[in-house]
């Protein structure tokens, strides 16, 4: 059976429940799903996933975004690994008030191209909580990440 892994970070509960839609999403197309909150997680358990996907938030410090803090072992960890034959998506949930809405989601898009993965979706960035468009751009993303896979 295919796999897919979920990493997030959630400091409000916005990101969690993006994982869970799209974990729902995945399930729906016959994916075995596995969904961890990120300071649970290891970057090398994408090498066991078909899919791997990060949903997190943006730190706004001083003006400036930066990945959360329970995010950076993870992110530097996630770097080092060949994903070669891998497929991967990132999204997040930020707040347009920032001048830095979501850049976490593209610190990570950038992570996982260096690790040889292939992107399988664009990135989808949502304002605060996933509302019904968001929800539709989140099933999107799914379609797209699992006709990616299904091509390699």
């Amino acid at each position: 059976m295919a796999t897919a892994k979920i990493v997030y970070a959630s400091m409000t509960g916005n990101n969690e429940e993006i994982a869970g839609i799209v974990e729902e999403e995945l399930e729906n197309y016959g994916y075995e799903v596995e969904t961890t909150e990120v300071s649970q997680a290891m970057a090398e358990d994408f090498q066991d996933a078909d899919i791997c996907v990060v949903a997190t938030y943006t730190y706004s410090d001083v003006g400036e975004g930066v990945l959360p803090d329970e995010a950076v072992d993870f992110f530097d960890d996630l770097k080092t690994l060949d994903l070669s034959g891998k497929v991967y998506g990132c999204c997040g949930s930020g707040d347009r008030f920032y001048d830095d809405f979501c850049t976490s989601v593209d610190d990570f898009d950038q992570a996982f191209a260096a690790t040889g993965a292939t992107k399988g979706a664009a990135n989808v960035k949502i304002d605060l909580a996933p509302e019904a468009d968001d929800i539709k751009a989140l099933e999107k993303f799914c379609l797209d990440l699992k006709n990616k896979a299904q091509s390699l």
